[in-house]
């Protein structure tokens, strides 16, 4: 049978046909048709056709994994985004990390643990160090010890604090053009009262300390 044939290459009878031909004219349209229809066979509730190839009539079921999302747009705290294909979001390093340090502000914290770290001292001298902001300073000898707080070193609003873990009594000094504040018996230079007791070291201005706690 040479008859024409439609675009997906079936065999069509013609109008010229025998009757005695239409028969197998049919049978051999029937399974041209069914051959290039096999891949519409098959599939589960709620999968899609998809091109399995460039090839015509070739498809494949798939799960249908597209939804109404046009667009994925990156909030504050968040980097990335996008309107089409794989969609990647991922925390601004500029607005928040998951570690370091960070700088909160009008956030309110549920439940927040604090853990301070220890600068352990053993000696009769200690100068304050900008890595002691935030600390607590362990002075711990038999002797008299002397806690110097640096100029040009801490800012406004940092603090460090300070206890006498030895039977040695603290005394804060004065560094190089810094000022104390204190109540002590000498507001310049007040002393940590007895064994155990503790104060803050506050930074109130450029190079100007508040001492304040169990001082003498």
């Amino acid at each position: 049978m040479s008859n024409p044939t439609t675009p997906f290459n079936w065999q069509m009878p013609t109008n010229t046909d025998l009757v005695t031909n239409l028969p197998a004219d049919f049978e051999v349209f029937g399974q041209a048709v069914a051959s290039s229809m096999a891949d519409l066979l098959g599939g589960t509730s709620g999968q899609i056709l998809a091109k399995a190839t460039n090839a015509d009539m070739d498809f494949t079921w798939i799960t249908n994994d597209i939804g109404d999302i046009t667009a994925v747009t990156a909030g504050t705290g968040l980097s990335g985004g996008g309107t089409s294909g794989a969609v990647t979001l991922s925390i601004d390093s500029t607005v928040a990390t998951l570690t370091g340090s960070q700088t909160l502000t009008n956030k309110t914290l549920t439940n927040p643990v604090v853990t301070q770290t220890i600068n352990a001292q053993t000696g009769t001298t200690y100068t304050l160090v900008l890595t002691d902001a935030g600390k607590l300073v362990q002075m711990n000898n038999a002797g008299a010890i002397t806690l110097t707080l640096p100029p040009s070193v801490f800012s406004v609003g940092q603090s460090i604090d300070v206890y006498q873990y030895g039977a040695g009594q603290v005394t804060f000094a004065q560094g190089a053009g810094v000022t104390i504040r204190s109540t002590g018996a000498s507001a310049t230079a007040p002393k940590l009262r007895v064994q155990y007791s503790a104060a803050s070291v506050i930074c109130i201005a450029s190079n100007e300390f508040l001492v304040v706690g169990d001082i003498a």
